[in-house]
């Protein structure tokens, strides 16, 4: 189990770095109208992204 929970942050990473790596100038773009977000909705962005992740880990499971 620890094996597979390594193995997923890593590719975390991977995937997190894909966007500074390819495009800094439009992820500096992308986190100034972040910034501009009030709380409830980074909220929403937050759950919508959690329960997307699990509808997909239980697709893929």
């Amino acid at each position: 189990m620890s094996h597979d929970l390594g193995v997923a942050l890593a590719l975390l990473l991977v995937l997190e770095g894909i966007l500074p790596f390819l495009n800094p100038a439009g992820l500096r773009k992308t986190l100034e109208t972040i910034q501009g977000l009030n709380d409830g909705q980074l909220r929403f962005a937050g759950l919508s992204s959690m329960l997307l992740g699990l509808v997909l880990l239980y697709i893929l499971r």
